[in-house]
């Protein structure tokens, strides 16, 4: 076997490719893409897993935000107005759970005091007084021919007195109020109740006293003076 000279080594040693090292920036940098896959997994895992549990917990918040709108806009809606008249004051109660449009129309008119000044057109006795800017028509016109035909009006226990609506089918320029003062059978189907006298009775015995003529119209103009509203008495 021949001998190698320690030259000949030294040479062989320096030809020799030694081992490539990985740099530490390298690792870090893969360290770093492992942390941000297994943080993105793991995201992903926990909003799939929670959705179901949100979901029903959101539809209750709204459900419960509409019963809140609900019932603000039912506390809004005042639950009595005071009607002025030359004989005194007349307290009404409101119904909130009566047709939610006139209600609403009511209340409207009478902050933009558009019931202020307007007389009461008709007054027959022991049935009905009515209160508006334009003439009597359609159902309302059937009480007045009764009336003359009649005489009188007899009495049914089948509807109390002192209620207060206006026409099924309002004129869109005008709001007609009828106060009645007798208890009427089929009221309902004439008119649109959306209140009752609860104080100055008194006073609606008294403006269905005044003379009319064949026509039931006052002789003596008398009307309402105002309306306002109010949460409490």
């Amino acid at each position: 076997m021949a001998r190698i000279k320690p030259k000949q080594l030294l040479i062989q040693s320096k030809t020799k490719k030694t081992p490539s090292r990985i740099s530490y920036s390298s690792i870090i940098t893969w360290n770093l893409i492992v942390v941000l896959v297994v943080l993105s997994l793991y995201a992903t895992y926990r909003h799939w897993h929670h959705r179901p549990a949100f979901e029903p917990e959101m539809d209750l918040h709204r459900a419960e935000n509409v019963e809140r709108s609900e019932d603000s806009t039912k506390i809004s809606t005042p639950n009595y107005a005071v009607m002025d008249t030359a004989k005194g004051s007349i307290t009404i109660e409101i119904y909130k759970d009566a047709s939610a449009g006139v209600v609403d129309r009511f209340v409207k008119l009478c902050k933009s005091d558009y019931f202020k000044g307007m007389p009461f057109r008709h007054v027959i006795k022991n049935f009905v007084i009515q209160g508006g800017d334009f003439d009597f028509n359609g159902a309302a016109q059937d009480w007045i021919l009764k009336a003359k035909a009649s005489g009188e009006n007899a009495l049914s226990p089948k509807h109390e007195a002192f209620m207060i609506g206006t026409t099924k089918s309002p004129n869109n320029k005008g709001f007609d109020i009828f106060i009645t003062t007798a208890p009427i059978p089929d009221l309902n189907a004439k008119i649109v109740v959306f209140g009752r006298v609860t104080k100055g009775e008194d006073i609606v015995q008294e403006i269905e006293e005044i003379d009319t003529d064949d026509h039931y119209q006052p002789k003596t103009p008398i009307g309402i003076i105002n309306i306002t509203l109010r949460q409490e008495l």
